[in-house]
């Protein structure tokens, strides 16, 4: 079992679960997600990253984790895309671009491996964004990416999170990727410039509480 830390009163969700992180921009779903992969400290971390470079989110990662042991991945969909040249780093592995979903596959199937030959056999992976896959790809063929990507994610009995702004997005695109995930972590804003969260989808839906 996954545990999802504190904001979910040490709520837990089943290996092989997907959820879909959703809420408008600057609400605060990536500090909720890196919030939620942290928590997991005798996991392996495995970040897609579409929207900063991967030093960044290596960065900003490592300022939320308790504990230094834990083995990290993370690809970056960025670096190349914007014409830099960082060469090797350490658990930093690089796709040409967003519009690579070939390469981040590969990426993250290499990093499980990895990690499971070094004798890992729980990992939490996050993918933020999805809606910058949907800026460079249509529906259907972001669709049967993600329906690989899931399941790659179930067989592995790993914890998916995956964001999308979803002010960003219509009914009908929100609805259709909702099919692919067990689960869905809302956020919204609050009257008071703040955020409150929600959990629908795995056992009955939460109250709302603040983020």
């Amino acid at each position: 079992m996954y545990n999802l830390g504190e904001t979910f009163s040490g709520m837990e969700v089943s290996p092989g679960t997907n959820l879909l992180v959703a809420g408008p921009p600057m609400t605060g779903k990536r500090r909720l997600t890196f919030d939620v992969l942290a928590h997991g400290d005798d996991s392996g971390t495995i970040i897609v990253t579409t929207k900063s470079t991967g030093k960044q989110v290596l960065s900003e990662y490592e300022s939320r984790r308790t504990d230094g042991d834990s083995p990290i991945g993370i690809v970056d969909c960025v670096s190349k895309q914007q014409g830099m040249n960082p060469g090797p780093l350490d658990g930093i592995e690089f796709a040409s671009s967003p519009v690579d979903m070939t390469g981040i596959g590969i990426k993250l199937s290499e990093f499980l491996q990895r990690f499971y030959d070094s004798g890992v056999r729980s990992n939490r992976i996050a993918f933020d964004s999805l809606s910058t896959l949907l800026m460079y790809s249509n529906l259907q063929t972001v669709f049967r990416f993600l329906h690989v990507f899931t399941g790659r994610v179930q067989s592995a009995e790993a914890l998916g999170l995956f964001v999308i702004d979803s002010w960003a997005h219509d009914a009908k695109t929100l609805s259709t990727l909702r099919q692919l995930f067990d689960g869905e972590i809302e956020i919204r804003e609050a009257d008071d410039d703040e955020s409150e969260v929600r959990i629908k989808g795995i056992g009955p839906t939460t109250d709302w509480q603040r983020l």
